[in-house]
């Protein structure tokens, strides 16, 4: 049998040695079997409408966003 553990002034149980070492492990224990453990695959992110690339390079449009910048621009 095992000794009732002491009492502080508050009325809780007070903290010993073997369960602060207990919980410690547990603890470790427990952040070592969560970096094992095979992580989900990150989703990739939803590409925009993406349109095809120029066959004669270039690249450039005049996109909402890009007109959107541009009257920001104006003084």
């Amino acid at each position: 049998m095992s000794k009732p553990q002491a009492e502080n002034r508050e009325g809780r149980p007070s903290l010993n040695r073997r369960t602060l070492f207990a919980g410690a492990s547990t603890v470790g224990a427990l952040a070592a079997a969560a970096t094992l453990l095979p992580r989900a695959p990150a989703e990739a992110p939803m590409a925009a409408e993406r349109r095809p690339a120029p066959e004669k390079g270039g690249g450039y449009s005049l996109s909402d966003h890009v007109k959107q910048y541009y009257k920001t621009t104006l003084i």
